[in-house]
C-alpha cells in the first residue's frame, strides 16, 4: 500500500517520471495495435494495414529506445552528452518514421482505407481521438517544465501520434458518411493530410536541429574544460 502511495505521489510531483511511465503504457498499446494491423495486413493482403503495422512498429521501437536509454543514464558525468546523442538518434528515427507515413496517408487521401464501421463506433472513435489530441497538445505545451530533452521529445512524439490519429478519424468519418460527394471529400482529405504531414515533418526537422546544436554545445563545453 505504501508503495502505491509513493508511486502516486511521485506521479503527481515528478513530471519526468510521469512522462516516462505513461510512455511505457503507450508503448504496450502501440505494440498491440501494430500486431493487430499486421495480422489484418497478412490475412486480407491489405496494403493499408501492412503500412500502418510498419509505422506503429517503428513508433514502438522509438519509444522503447528513448525510455530504455533514459533509464540507463546514470549520474551527471557525461549524462548531458549521452542524452544529446540519444536525442539526435531518436530525432533522425522520428523523421524516418514520419516519412513512412507517405504510403498510408496517400491511401487515406484517395479514400482507399478499408472501413467496416457503423456511425456509433465512429463517434466513439471521434471522442477518444479528441481526448487524445487535447491531452497531447496540453502536454506539448507543458514539456518546457522539464529540463530533460528526452522527456520533451517523448511529448513531441505523443503529439505527432495524436495528429496521425486525426487523419485516420477523418477518413473513417468520411467513409461512413459519404453520400456521392467523393470529389469534395477527396479535396478535404488531401488538404488536411498535407497540413498535418507538413506539421509532423517540421517538428521532426526541428528536433534534429536541436539535437545537432545540443551535441555541438556539449563538445564545446568539454573542449573548454
Amino acid at each position: 500500500m505504501n508503495k502505491t502511495k509513493q508511486f502516486y505521489a511521485r506521479w503527481k510531483s515528478d513530471y519526468d517520471f510521469k512522462t516516462v511511465t505513461a510512455s511505457l503504457g503507450s508503448l504496450a498499446v502501440t505494440v498491440i495495435f501494430a500486431l493487430y494491423n499486421g495480422f489484418l495486413g497478412v490475412h486480407h493482403a491489405s496494403l493499408w494495414h501492412g503500412t500502418i503495422c510498419a509505422y506503429y512498429l517503428v513508433l514502438s521501437i522509438l519509444r522503447g529506445f528513448i525510455v530504455l536509454s533514459e533509464k540507463k543514464i546514470k549520474g551527471p558525468e557525461g549524462a548531458a552528452r549521452a542524452r544529446n546523442k540519444i536525442y539526435l538518434s531518436s530525432a533522425v528515427l522520428l523523421f524516418i518514421l514520419n516519412l513512412s507515413l507517405v504510403v498510408p496517408v496517400s491511401l487515406l487521401v484517395l479514400l482507399q482505407k478499408p472501413v467496416k464501421m457503423s456511425l456509433i463506433p465512429a463517434i466513439t472513435m471521434a471522442a477518444y481521438t479528441t481526448y487524445k489530441i487535447v491531452m497531447a497538445s496540453v502536454n506539448l505545451k507543458k514539456r518546457k517544465k522539464s529540463e530533460n530533452k528526452l522527456v520533451r521529445l517523448l511529448r513531441t512524439i505523443n503529439f505527432i501520434d495524436a495528429l496521425v490519429s486525426i487523419l485516420t478519424l477523418q477518413n473513417t468519418l468520411i467513409m461512413v458518411n459519404m453520400k456521392g460527394e467523393g470529389n469534395q471529400m477527396l479535396t478535404l482529405s488531401a488538404v488536411t493530410s498535407a497540413v498535418i504531414m507538413l506539421t509532423v515533418l517540421v517538428l521532426s526537422v526541428a528536433a534534429i536541429r536541436k539535437g545537432i546544436v545540443g551535441l555541438k554545445n556539449c563538445g564545446s563545453n568539454i573542449g573548454t574544460q
